[in-house]
């Protein structure tokens, strides 16, 4: 089922623009500049909901990408599908700098060639998929249902690495469950956190924002 999943979403609904979208839409070459930028934005401009928000959100993606994901790919040491079976389509985008640049030209195709040698499976889970439905949760729980459609772009950031050869739809489907729960009970603890030490350190932002969340 999982494979059968695999070649309808990367192999029968495909064309050449969504070749050329999803690719993009999975590079965190071109992303992390972006995501970098608002960052220093909200740092720099923001107040305090959009600090405590960049720091939070920092701190959580960090914990699930480099904690959670990372150990569970060493433990799982699944390989990614274009390792392990033949014809599967990897899509990419041509090399360019700054890597977005490459959207203006078709992406890169090729079929795999399964590898006979041992390989470092990544697979499971997805880092990207935990990552992004993490930064949705995040962005919802300080911004409420404003921030919603974080998590469109989360499962199309989800779908894309199945497009692209990159992941088993239940690496994704199971990444998903991941980061939710994960980002969850941590934002439960930032939320008591605040409320039994923020009146100590922080006592006239703590007056105005006895919540960390809005939502």
């Amino acid at each position: 089922m999982d494979q059968k999943l695999l070649f309808l979403i990367n192999r029968e609904w495909t064309s050449s623009a969504a070749d050329r979208v999803m690719a993009l839409v999975s590079s965190w070459d071109v992303w992390l500049p972006v995501a970098a930028i608002l960052i220093i934005l909200f740092l720099i401009r923001g107040h305090f909901r959009e600090r405590a928000y960049v720091v939070i959100l920092l701190l959580i993606v960090g914990f699930n990408d480099g904690v959670l994901s990372h150990s569970l790919k060493r433990i799982i040491d699944r390989p990614r599908p274009h390792q392990a079976i033949a014809d599967v389509r990897v899509v990419d985008l041509k090399k360019a700098k700054p890597r977005i640049f490459a959207v203006f030209s078709p992406a890169k195709v090729k079929l795999s060639k399964p590898n006979l040698q041992p390989v470092d499976g990544r697979s499971m889970p997805s880092s990207h998929t935990i990552n992004m439905f993490s930064v949705a949760l995040v962005s919802v729980a300080f911004y409420g249902f404003g921030a919603a459609w974080t998590f469109a772009l989360a499962a199309l950031v989800g779908y894309s690495r199945m497009y692209v050869g990159a992941h088993w739809p239940s690496d994704v489907i199971t990444s998903i469950f991941l980061g939710l729960g994960s980002s969850l009970l941590l934002l439960a603890a930032f939320e008591s956190l605040w409320r039994r030490y923020g009146g100590r350190w922080l006592p006239a932002i703590y007056a105005r924002h006895p919540r960390l969340f809005a939502a």
